[in-house]
């Protein structure tokens, strides 16, 4: 059997580490790749970079966030694709590994692994290790577990590889959204993990297959006080329980157990964010038609 063509896709903005991350793309063992970079930088430091490396597949981006993504995962030709942020980096033995695991059965849509937080020197932070051993679950066991666990134990997108047909079936303007939340500047990465895992299966690689960089010079952007897509990852996790309880993954007692949560967002980012008001009191009249119909 041919080994499949897989699609290492770079969304980029940041030049400061983006040559040491397409390195690491450069880098893997596996031999059937296309390297794809997707570049809205305003300068032109990262069309430099890639312009000293042939096998690199460059455009130029206008499009900002989400649609820069977007539109580096839609380029990509392969039969699988490899998502890799601009200043995250992969071990040399990645794309192997999932392509292996992959191949190994069908009706895996989506593979993601162990991966490490590093700094801004790659210095390694912290493991990030949700499971001790390989193993398969359901689309549905994952989509409960990001939503009721209380943290994405997948990781950000460098740390997952997917099926391209699966991509052009849910299209560009579903990938973020699940059911009537619009997850784009929140969530964006759990909604495009539960879509992409669909009704089919998950599997996760109990080896450490990227590294994701977290530069403490903005540990800012992660405080809700200050980023207001903080907010909207807040807001989001709300609308995402509901809507999974519509669609029957998740059951009234499980949305009226994190009540405790839901209602322990400080009230003063209610003034401020008035996203997480609406949020909040959709929750409670779903609590009050659950209760309603528990009744009958």
């Amino acid at each position: 059997m041919p080994l499949p063509l897989v699609s290492i896709v770079i969304p980029s903005y940041k030049p400061g580490h983006f040559e040491q991350t397409l390195k690491t793309a450069i880098g893997q063992t596996y031999p059937r790749i296309e390297i794809l970079v997707s570049d809205n930088c305003p300068t032109e430091e990262i069309r430099d970079i890639c312009a000293r490396y042939p096998q690199v597949t460059y455009q130029r981006n206008t499009a900002l966030r989400d649609k820069n993504v977007l539109g580096a995962f839609f380029s990509g030709k392969g039969e699988l694709i490899k998502p890799l942020f601009d200043d995250d980096l992969l071990h040399p033995f990645c794309v192997e590994r999932m392509v292996a695991t992959m191949n190994q059965e069908a009706s895996v849509q989506l593979v993601f692994s162990a991966s490490q937080v590093i700094n801004i020197d790659n210095e390694r932070v912290a493991p990030r290790r949700p499971y001790e051993v390989n193993g398969s679950m359901s689309g549905r066991d994952l989509h409960r577990s990001l939503l009721l666990g209380e943290r994405n134990i997948v990781g950000e997108f460098s740390t997952i590889m997917f099926r391209r047909e699966r991509l052009w079936e849910i299209g560009p303007l579903r990938l973020f959204h699940y059911g009537q939340q619009d997850c784009t500047f929140g969530l964006a990465d759990v909604a495009a993990y539960i879509n992409l895992a669909g009704n089919d299966n998950v599997f996760y690689i109990d080896e450490e297959l990227s590294y994701f960089r977290k530069d403490k010079r903005h540990e800012s952007y992660s405080n809700y006080r200050h980023n207001p897509d903080v907010i909207r990852c807040l807001s989001d996790s709300i609308d995402l329980l509901l809507e999974s309880y519509d669609a029957g993954v998740v059951t009234g007692e499980e949305v009226l157990s994190l009540c405790a949560r839901v209602e322990g967002i400080p009230a003063e980012l209610n003034e401020v964010f008035p996203l997480i008001n609406v949020s909040q009191q959709r929750y409670r009249d779903y609590l009050a038609r659950i209760g309603a119909a528990a009744s009958i």
